[in-house]
């Protein structure tokens, strides 16, 4: 994914557009191969928050690293949504049929069923626009009440401030949660919202606290938690005593340090899976000795949380 491309639609919001934009552009600032690039069907749009915005008619050449995300936009009661060109859609679908990944953000996931990459697939808009979506693609399985699904590289997430999330899943997919968590800490994003539990990785869910120390040793964790890391290490690394830093993080995180890494290991072989990786190999490329052991620490999680 070296190339975002916004396909930016009448009546945008804002913050829809600016908060992947920001996520992406942090990434590159930290040294991530990305370029972001602005397209739309009419030049200049004017945004549901009464700002003009420039844009180029011509898309960039796309290869299948490369990512299209699609801003909401504002729609009004009775609704009415912004029309897809036939030309723009076929872009769309050309991307997205060789190999690339397609997004979109709150209202923009209607965007993605008019160039008919919804049908058969599941996603997710804004509460307020579930219905009217379902209604409007009924070949499509909108899922209520979540942050964002992934669904045969259509990735659709639900209103407004989700864009972020939604960036940060896709550029922890791409670079790692280690990055992911980088970029959130400089954009001071660490806690993530969320309508699924589920749906928010460990490394954001658990930054909800204001302990730099802390902070600090997950960022650590998040960069190497595939590599054996010895408490002592993380401890000297933080400059306190090993029960210091167990009880600070317990307590700004509610889990212990290695808790906390092989939850996200787990993630880590979950996401790897459910790409097609076998459970062997994705146990061993998340830090995990064997296959075995995924299954053991997989079900003791399951115990714990029943």
């Amino acid at each position: 994914m070296s190339r975002v491309v916004f396909l930016l639609m009448p009546g945008l919001h804002l913050l829809d557009l600016a908060g992947p934009a920001q996520v992406f552009s942090t990434a590159a600032d930290l040294g991530h191969d990305y370029e972001l690039d602005y397209v739309s069907q009419h030049g200049e749009v004017l945004s549901a928050q009464g700002l003009p915005l420039r844009a180029e008619r011509d898309w960039p050449d796309l290869t299948a690293d490369d990512l299209v995300l699609v801003p909401g936009s504002r729609v009004p009661d009775p609704p009415r949504w912004p029309r897809l060109h036939s030309a723009t859609a076929q872009k769309l679908r050309e991307h997205h049929g060789s190999g690339g990944t397609i997004a979109s953000v709150c209202s923009g996931a209607d965007v993605l069923g008019q160039a008919t990459l919804l049908d058969g697939r599941r996603c997710t808009t804004h509460h307020e626009l579930q219905d009217e979506l379902a209604r409007r693609h009924p070949a499509a399985s909108v899922v209520r009440d979540v942050l964002f699904v992934s669904d045969g590289g259509v990735v659709t997430s639900a209103g407004i401030a989700s864009g972020i999330d939604l960036a940060l899943h896709l550029l922890a997919e791409e670079c790692g949660p280690g990055e992911a968590a980088r970029v959130a800490r400089e954009m001071v994003v660490y806690a993530r919202r969320n309508g699924d539990e589920q749906q928010a990785s460990a490394m954001l869910r658990h930054r909800a606290h204001l302990d730099d120390a802390v902070h600090r040793v997950q960022d650590v964790i998040d960069a190497r938690f595939t590599e054996p890391l010895l408490l002592s290490e993380l401890a000297t690394g933080a400059g306190v005593s090993e029960r210091t830093l167990t009880r600070s993080f317990s307590k700004a995180t509610g889990l212990t340090p290695l808790r906390y890494q092989q939850v996200l290991r787990l993630e880590r072989a979950d996401h790897l899976i459910g790409r097609g990786a076998t459970a062997e190999s994705a146990a061993r490329a998340a830090g995990f000795a064997d296959g075995r052991m995924l299954h053991r620490i997989r079900a003791r999680e399951a115990a714990s949380r029943s």
